[in-house]
């Protein structure tokens, strides 16, 4: 039992660590927020007019492939509005009465983030509406015939909402926001400034060739230049004298099987079995996702949206086809018809 507990220990230690460094690589306000340049922009007017006027900020929904930012635009927006914020998500509330208390125990001009909004339940979904329009919520007490509904007035706040998938979000609850800002892949000088940002966080030497490579390979994704960067410095410290040189970069990277434009074995897979399996023909994402052992949302939302950036694969009403480009990625001839 002492051996579990002190594995435990070490292993809690170790997460905490890295949510501790994962944390200090955030920016804290808009001026620190690198890319994004027109939904950043906008909504430091939208921040700074809601400060004039001593109002709360409107709700703000945020939509965008993972990885792009949108937590840490949340914490800004309270950084920025000098308020607490709370943080859930939407599979977290289950009930009518999670939402209830999470909105009860809120103060004036509070933040809440709710993360991964399309997968709120309808039922929580349907107590939110009159929170956001009118800052109060009806509350059942009892059941059956003597039940009865109290208002409860909550304090002025601001929803933030987040999401991969802006259009599985309900007419009804996407109306509800004021300001709706949607976040983009960023580019390879956007995602060189922030690794070389985060190296300096890190206390890690990188020359700007390195920087440029790791940047080429992230998939135009903030969150993956960070972790890429944490993965090199570990073979630059093992391999050479700590420094991430262009040589260790590209060792590493090519080691970790992420080749020059980003791809990892999953993207490859997919292509491949496009290609190979279904004889380039266009294929659902259903048959696709059982294919390859993958979940639907997990292609749509992690996968596919760096492929079709990139021009690697289409989507036709028939399905998902690979583009002559991403033929040529792989060193494939296309098939008859391109």
């Amino acid at each position: 039992m002492e051996e579990f507990d002190e594995n435990f220990l070490s292993a809690r230690i170790r997460n905490t660590e890295e949510e501790i460094s994962e944390y200090s690589l955030r920016p804290q306000t808009i001026s620190e927020y690198i890319g994004q340049t027109k939904a950043k922009e906008n909504l430091k007017v939208y921040i700074e007019a809601a400060k004039k006027r001593e109002e709360t900020l409107d709700h703000v929904l945020l939509y965008g492939p993972p990885g792009l930012g949108k937590t840490t635009l949340a914490n800004i927006i309270s950084n920025e509005m000098n308020s607490n914020i709370k943080v859930t998500s939407g599979p977290a509330i289950d009930k009518p009465g999670d939402l209830a208390a999470i909105l009860a125990n809120l103060n004036d001009n509070d933040i809440l983030f709710i993360d991964e909004i399309h997968r709120i339940n309808k039922s929580v979904e349907e107590i939110l509406y009159p929170a956001l329009e009118d800052f109060s919520i009806d509350i059942m007490i009892g059941k059956g015939p003597s039940a009865k509904s109290i208002r409860l007035d909550l304090p002025k706040f601001t929803l933030v909402g987040a999401t991969t998938r802006a259009g599985s979000i309900s007419t009804p609850l996407r109306d509800r926001f004021g300001i709706i800002l949607k976040l983009e892949l960023y580019t390879d000088k956007e995602l060189k400034t922030i690794i070389e940002r985060s190296a300096n966080i890190l206390n890690i030497e990188i020359e700007p060739e390195a920087a440029m490579e790791l940047a080429r390979r992230s998939r135009g994704t903030p969150r993956i230049a960070n972790r890429l960067l944490k993965r090199v410095r570990d073979y630059a410290i093992i391999l050479g004298d700590g420094k991430i040189t262009l040589n260790i970069a590209n060792l590493a990277l090519d080691k970790l099987e992420i080749d020059k434009l980003g791809l990892d074995n999953t993207d490859r897979k997919i292509l491949e079995t496009i290609i190979h399996k279904y004889k380039g023909r266009a294929v659902g994402i259903e048959a696709l996702a059982a294919t390859i052992n993958e979940e639907v949302e997990t292609i749509e939302d992690v996968y596919e949206p760096y492929l079709l950036q990139i021009g690697f694969i289409a989507r036709t009403p028939r399905g998902r086809i690979v583009t002559p480009e991403g033929y040529k990625h792989l060193g494939l001839d296309t098939y008859e018809g391109f």
